[in-house]
């Protein structure tokens, strides 16, 4: 079988908004439990972003409380809406077909919120929609599974009313909870398969989208591309530069000794650095502004001084970065906060 387009992720641990873990914190009050962790309120910003594995634990949190039984990860699944997803699901709904979808989906799979990676098979026998959960942590791997392909049925039913499937199988063993199944995917699943899949009609791929719309979706891909872009970069291998860069207080320690620290080789660095659409030299730029700024709001620091602890040999050279970044003195800077 051939992939229809190969995920933009091969893991879970990626970072993720917060509509997913709002959506599990009104799920649990809607059965009288209140979840533990970050206030809900603080959730509801709409730039706040969470680490995988900060979602993971609230996911546990749900199984201690609500309950852990098939039903409870199927009806949550089934919360989740193409809205849900926000300007993703937007671009999802305003594609072509089901298969313009599916790999913009797939493209994207970092502005969900799935735990198991999905892969979509096509050959002359049909549509295959694999998930694969191997890294997933056994004590959720059952729960997630199952929310994770129920929201995605959803979310297809949503793009399209009329698809439905034509078998489904688990990996698992059997569940008490069969009516659950039918009702979230409108089939009867098989147990113990070899892989977590559903199939389905091939032709559904080609049937155009009821609210398809070519300029919604070039204008909410562009988004996408903006907001994987910011994610990638406040992430993974950046974000460790950046903590690197701020424990030295902004002193240029050069991109062999970073990668020393990272245990990656120098070639290894940029790459992943040039792949998060970044690079040492802007991450270094951008410590050293806002160490530079939070210093000169102090007040107490000259700008000599301020140009020392970041590691320049020469006052002027601070002088002209600072400027280079922000487009005026340290010294028009520090008179304009105070």
């Amino acid at each position: 079988m051939a992939e229809l387009a190969a995920p933009a992720i091969r893991d879970w641990d990626y970072p993720r908004g917060t509509a997913s873990v709002l959506l599990m914190h009104r799920f649990a009050e809607e059965r009288g439990v209140a979840l533990p962790g970050v206030p809900v309120e603080e959730l509801r910003a709409p730039d706040r972003q969470l680490d995988a594995r900060q979602e993971l634990a609230v996911v546990r949190a749900l199984l201690s409380t609500v309950g852990s039984g098939d039903d409870v990860a199927l009806s949550l699944g089934c919360r989740y809406r193409a809205t849900t997803f926000g300007i993703f699901g937007f671009a999802c709904i305003s594609s072509p077909t089901m298969r313009d979808a599916m790999v913009f989906a797939l493209r994207y799979l970092d502005l969900s919120f799935t735990f198991c990676i999905p892969h979509v098979e096509l050959d002359a026998a049909g549509l295959r929609l694999v998930l694969d959960d191997s890294r997933v942590p056994e004590d959720v791997a059952r729960f997630l599974a199952l929310r994770d392909l129920s929201a995605i049925c959803t979310v297809m039913r949503d793009l399209l009313p009329e698809i439905s499937l034509e078998r489904l199988e688990f990996r698992f063993p059997s569940s008490s909870f069969v009516d659950a199944y039918r009702t979230a995917f409108g089939v009867s699943p098989i147990f113990g398969a070899a892989e977590h899949q559903v199939i389905l009609d091939p032709e559904l791929l080609n049937l155009p989208l009821p609210q398809a719309n070519e300029q919604t979706v070039a204008l909410c891909a562009a988004q996408c591309d903006a907001l994987v872009a910011r994610r990638r970069a406040r992430s993974g291998v950046p974000q460790l530069v950046r903590e690197r860069l701020v424990r030295l207080g902004g002193a240029d320690a050069g991109m062999d000794e970073i990668a020393r620290q990272l245990t990656l080789s120098a070639r290894t660095l940029r790459r992943r650095l040039t792949e998060a659409g970044t690079g040492y030299r802007q991450l270094l730029d951008e410590v050293r502004q806002t160490l530079a700024e939070e210093m000169l709001d102090t007040g107490v620091l000259s700008v000599d001084d301020v140009a020392l602890r970041l590691g320049y040999a020469e006052a002027s050279s601070f002088i002209y970065a600072f400027k280079r970044w922000t487009g005026t003195t340290p010294a028009a800077y520090a008179r304009r906060n105070r």
